[in-house]
């Protein structure tokens, strides 16, 4: 049966209390919607004299889409400070974000690289 032959084999519906066919009556609700977003943390890049500029613009480039640029004001950042926040982000993609760094591999440029850069959590308050 086509939903058009059922609505004619049921005839118009009328809400209750009102007279008018096929009309629905919602009742109108007090509420008030809020969101609640995830709370967010930062992704914290440490520095250390085991890899290169060159390797920390790569990394960010291809971990977070970074541009050039931008990776290359990351990388003075941590070099002159010991730190930069690389992404503000929910829980589980700082904590993603954060093992990746570790495990991005050695510097091909400097001898004796140990593996990824550090890189911790906190959150951003």
């Amino acid at each position: 049966m086509l939903t058009t032959d059922i609505f004619n084999a049921i005839g118009p519906q009328k809400a209750p209390g009102t007279g008018a066919p096929g009309t629905q009556v919602v009742p109108e609700l007090d509420v008030e919607v809020t969101q609640k977003h995830a709370p967010l943390y930062h992704v914290i890049l440490h520095d250390d004299d085991k890899h290169s500029y060159e390797y920390v613009i790569v990394m960010l480039m291809q971990l977070f889409r970074k541009t050039p640029e931008r990776a290359y004001e990351h990388a003075k950042e941590v070099d002159s400070t010991g730190v930069t926040i690389v992404d503000t982000c929910p829980l589980e993609r700082a904590e993603l974000k954060a093992d990746q760094i570790r495990a991005f591999g050695p510097d091909p440029l400097i001898e004796g690289s140990p593996g990824g850069m550090s890189a911790s959590i906190e959150p951003a308050q």
